[in-house]
Formats: C-alpha cells, structure tokens, sequence
C-alpha cells in the first residue's frame, strides 16, 4: 500500500488489478493485486514460484511479493509502453508499431518461450500466451508476463498431465480441451505463439465464429484459403517492400496452429525459422501442404 498510496494509475484491463506504484529507490513498479483470487492462492503460488525461477530478456521480472492474509499483491517491473494488444487490436496497428517492428517483437517472444521450455532450470509452460500477456518495455522489447496458469515439469519431462483445461478460448491448443487430440506439453505453448503470430498479421481478434462480411472471416482460414492468390496480404496492409517478413510471420503461425501437436514445431524450430534466409519461406510451405 505504501508503494502505490501515492499513485492510482490503473494499468491494464486484466482481471485482477494493476496498479502503478513506486519504491523507495525511486523505481517505477506494476503492483499486481490478487484479493479475493480464486483456487485458494493457486495462481499467486504459481506466479511467484515459476517466474521467481526465471531471468531472462523476454521475461517480465519479478521484484517481490507482499502476503498478509487473504491479501496477495505481486511486484513487478514497471513496462511504459503496456501490453501489445494495445497496438494490435487498434484502428492502425501497422502504422503505430510498424512491420519490422511487430517482426522484432515475434522473434522475442518466441525466445521468451524457447528460454521457458529448455533453457530454465525448471522447464515451464505457460499456458496463457495472448498479446494481453506480452508487456513491451520503453524500447519495445517484448517480455511474457502473467504466470499465474503456468506448469512447472521436470527438464527432460515431454508430457504432462492436468486436469480440465487451462488458458483463454481462442488461444487454447486443441489437446488442452481434450487429449484425444494429442498429449498437453510445451507445444500446447506453441499453439498459443502461433495464433498471437496470425492476430499480429491480421490485426484483429481471432475468436470472432460469426463475420458480417468475409473481409471478418476467422483469420487463420481466411489467410489459409487466399495464402496461394496474388493479393494474398492485401487485406492486412502489406507492400512489396515488407511482404517477406508478413509472408513467413504468417507461415509459421499457420504452422503452429495446426490441429495435432505432432504437427506443431518446437519453439526451437521457430526461432530457427525467423533467423533463416528468405529460402525458408518454401520449407514453411511444405510444412503446411504435408
């Protein structure tokens, strides 16, 4: 309380309160309050022992925690530029943020996750991946953020087993609804990255099942089903000169997405993909017409 008496700036629409704050350093924070929070302090404990593991670029820092009864608050750094949806779901996001700019800030998150998956001493799986998650920093570097639904498992761990489903509809991977569709692992995650990737492009929400007008059709089929015409990303406001970076970001969303896991690439692979040459454009088609 003392952090933020000073200050009343609401950060964020997300379901729990944010709240701009201050230490005593002088340091700008987001207090995150959890009162009253559901599964008797599940999501708290998940936060404060996943990200309190974690330290890396693409990862929101955690400063500390306050616990005083049911009262539950979480400290972390402060991020200027807010949450990307913000930009992508706008009037113009192409022209706020820029084509390269949104190609940096997919190549972060997707490092983000590849730091989660193999490079943490605990693997974890967030669960939660949605632009509503991805905070940017003054530079606009992007950092995950929201770890409140995230599973820790053991390093070598490939599966694991939970019960119900976990995450926001429209980001959900099939096998979390139900495992007759695959086994739940860090490539549930994948699924999440891909359809952030594909709302990137699209610039609007993906989870709209009725369109008045085809130009609203659900994004990923839309994009599916034109991807082979000559005005392909017309619709998404791509010129030559950055057709490249639209056309593979779409790709690999497209690639993420599809409806078994066992199709789904690794994070690893994903990076990989960003930083290879124009070639594997036509290695990312051959993923999706196998």
């Amino acid at each position: 309380m003392k952090i933020t008496s000073s200050r009343n700036k609401q950060l964020g629409q997300g379901s729990y309160g944010m709240v701009e704050g201050k230490l005593h350093d002088g340091r700008l924070v987001a207090v995150k309050f959890l009162h009253n929070c559901k599964g008797n302090g599940e999501e708290f404990v998940n936060e404060v022992m996943s990200i309190g593991r974690t330290s890396h670029v693409n990862i929101v820092s955690l400063f500390g925690f306050c616990l005083e009864g049911s009262k539950q608050a979480l400290i972390y750094e402060y991020m200027c530029n807010g949450s990307l949806d913000r930009y992508i779901y706008s009037e113009k996001p192409k022209e706020i943020l820029g084509w390269e700019r949104l190609y940096a800030i997919a190549i972060g998150i997707a490092r983000g996750l590849e730091y989660l998956h193999h490079s943490c001493n605990t693997r974890i799986v967030h669960f939660d991946i949605k632009p509503q998650n991805i905070l940017l920093d003054q530079d606009f570097c992007p950092k995950i953020a929201d770890f409140g639904l995230a599973k820790l498992c053991r390093t070598k761990e490939s599966k694991l087993s939970m019960i119900g489903a976990r995450g926001t509809i429209g980001f959900i991977a099939p096998e979390v609804h139900s495992r007759n569709f695959g086994i739940v692992s860090t490539k549930s995650d994948v699924y999440s990255y891909g359809m952030v990737l594909l709302e990137m492009v699209g610039g609007r929400k993906n989870v709209k099942s009725v369109a008045e007008k085809s130009s609203e059709k659900y994004f990923p089929d839309w994009i599916y089903d034109h991807f082979a015409q000559d005005d392909e990303l017309e619709a998404c406001e791509v010129t030559s000169d950055i057709e490249e970076i639209a056309r593979k970001m779409t790709l690999i969303g497209l690639w993420c997405i599809q409806v078994l896991p066992l199709y789904h690439p690794t994070i690893t692979k994903v990076v990989e993909m960003f930083e290879r040459s124009k070639t594997s454009v036509d290695y990312l088609k051959m993923q999706l017409i196998r």
